[in-house]
């Protein structure tokens, strides 16, 4: 379930989009003039009604579950990770993770062979594994998956306190770690202990991987 900080900064980034101010969401609402900016700001009430949340995601025109909301009948939910798995100079630390449940068919995760409880979301940021992940792109993470092999394929890794997605090889006890951008440093080879794998790629919106 969303928490209350990260309700308001979804709710905060379709304000942004639209162009909406505190004042024109409690008209909306139908609610007095100070409700909305005391939502967002002191966080009273600290979460949104059903009944606002609804209203809210109709005039948006998103779903209920990317304000917190159960997901649509029928698909799984699964976290979303508010940060960013740089290809390219590493993302933001666990502590600053804040999760927004995505939704997905359970039919493509028993396809994919992933447990719903072991998938997460995550947006990629830079270049460095272009032309395979763009940066925006979102892809499925399965933690289940941590383990690299001699065969090439991406993964998440966190490495001093970062995120980042690469392509990994096992070299006996050691790990190969490149991009796949040409204008990136070469691939380099560090003690497979020395590596914190969170889990492997296996699908973003454009391709199965």
């Amino acid at each position: 379930m969303m928490d209350e900080a990260a309700q308001r900064a979804a709710i905060a980034a379709l304000m942004a989009e639209h162009g909406e101010s505190h004042a024109s969401i409690s008209r909306l609402l139908g609610r007095n003039p100070a409700y909305f900016q005391q939502y967002m700001r002191r966080g009273s009430p600290r979460l949104l009604p059903e009944r606002d949340r609804a209203l809210l995601a109709r005039y948006f025109g998103v779903g209920e579950d990317r304000l917190g909301g159960p997901p649509p009948s029928g698909m799984a939910a699964v976290p979303r990770l508010d940060i960013d798995a740089a290809a390219g100079a590493g993302g933001l630390s666990e502590d600053e993770v804040r999760q927004r449940p995505a939704s997905l068919d359970p039919a493509l995760l028993r396809r994919l062979g992933v447990r719903a409880a072991a998938a997460s979301m995550i947006r990629v940021l830079g270049d460095s594994m272009e032309p395979r992940l763009a940066d925006g792109d979102e892809i499925l993470v399965d933690r289940d998956r941590r383990t690299p092999s001699s065969r090439t394929a991406l993964f998440v890794l966190r490495s001093d306190g970062v995120l980042n997605v690469k392509s990994l090889r096992a070299i006996g006890r050691d790990i190969e770690i490149a991009s796949a951008n040409p204008a990136y440093p070469p691939p380099r080879i560090v003690p497979g202990e020395s590596v914190e794998v969170v889990g492997r790629v296996v699908w973003l919106s454009r391709a199965m991987l």
